[in-house]
């Protein structure tokens, strides 16, 4: 991959909240490369700093959230070098996101065709509404929902189809990176699966890269080709995706993860979870953040932060690879 350029490029970079009790970094010194027609999926419980790099890379940070260093690059563009004016030009025409909440992230006032429209017309304004509101049609068709629910509200739709009207509105000006937040949270099992199948269709087709984000490991290890783990605000590890199972060479909390994974035997699904629980970020553990629930842990663990380690087919920040080769950044 070196010979091309990423579309996102993350350097060190760090995300604190400002709160009564003081600075709490949610992340902590992230580097992280995408490159064009991937899709790398990040992974981690709910507290690890997912939400909040996404939020940062679409520089949409709000309140007392702010980047206290590092940089990030889309499509070659420093996103914090760039004016509002200039922001608003590079929204949606070259990235996009992808909300948790499709409620949330639509009008319930407007209609489907008023929204799509609206996106089209406010970032590209040589274009006419009866333009717009063709490609809404086919956008609709690409997300495979009846172009008579141009007409309908958001409430009308079931919540798979609302998520497939917000998939569709990212898409909408053909950007070249779209970041996807736990797009299929809130749905059932079926509608997860349906929904999957069409971002691999749509991201086939479109060509554009993806960052996606969940908590659910089964769901990004099947979509992804590769998979940073993230805990406590860090990477931990970045991994090639068919190697995510039990007996390939993991960061200890990867392999926790990977237990915790609901498995059928004889008799009962068994469901092995990590003992304890995240660090508390305003006061985190010294060394490395995962050694309080690391049943691998040693002293060095509690006292240093451990490098970053290149295996055959990950790079693992933890002491017990000091026998790889040591790397600066995933």
């Amino acid at each position: 991959m070196s010979d091309r350029k990423p579309v996102l490029e993350i350097e060190d970079l760090s995300v604190a909240y400002q709160t009564a009790n003081g600075l709490v970094n949610a992340v902590n010194d992230v580097n992280l490369k995408v490159y064009p027609e991937e899709i790398v999926g990040l992974v981690g419980e709910s507290g690890s700093g997912k939400s909040t790099m996404a939020y940062a890379i679409m520089r949409l940070l709000k309140g007392d959230a702010f980047v206290t260093k590092g940089h990030i690059k889309v499509m070659g563009e420093d996103l914090y070098a760039l004016s509002p004016k200039e922001l608003r030009k590079f929204r949606w025409n070259k990235i996009s996101m992808v909300f948790q909440s499709a409620m949330s992230a639509l009008n319930p006032v407007m209609t489907v065709q008023t929204q799509i429209v609206d996106t089209l017309t406010s970032h590209r304004p040589e274009m006419s509404k009866a333009e717009a509101i063709k490609r809404a049609g086919e956008l609709l068709d690409v997300v495979r929902i009846d172009r008579k629910h141009l007409n309908s509200y958001p409430h009308e739709l079931s919540g798979g189809m609302r998520q497939r009207v917000v998939i569709a509105i990212a898409i909408a000006l053909s950007p070249g990176f779209v970041i996807m937040d736990e797009p299929t949270t809130a749905l059932d099992v079926v509608v997860q699966r349906s929904i999957l199948d069409q971002i691999r269709e749509i991201q086939q087709v479109e060509k554009f890269a993806v960052l996606f984000i969940s908590h659910d490991f089964s769901l990004v290890a099947e979509l992804a080709s590769q998979v940073a783990i993230m805990y406590a605000g860090r990477i931990v590890e970045l991994t090639k995706s068919g190697t995510l199972r039990l007996g390939e060479r993991h960061h200890p909390y990867t392999e926790g993860l990977l237990r915790a994974i609901p498995h059928l035997t004889a008799d009962e699904v068994v469901i092995e979870g990590i003992p304890g629980t995240p660090p508390n970020l305003v006061n985190l553990p010294s060394g490395c953040a995962f050694y309080p629930r690391c049943p691998l842990a040693t002293d060095e663990c509690r006292k240093a932060r451990p490098n970053l380690y290149q295996t055959d087919n990950a790079i693992i920040e933890c002491h017990l690879f000091k026998g790889d080769r040591e790397v600066q950044h995933v």
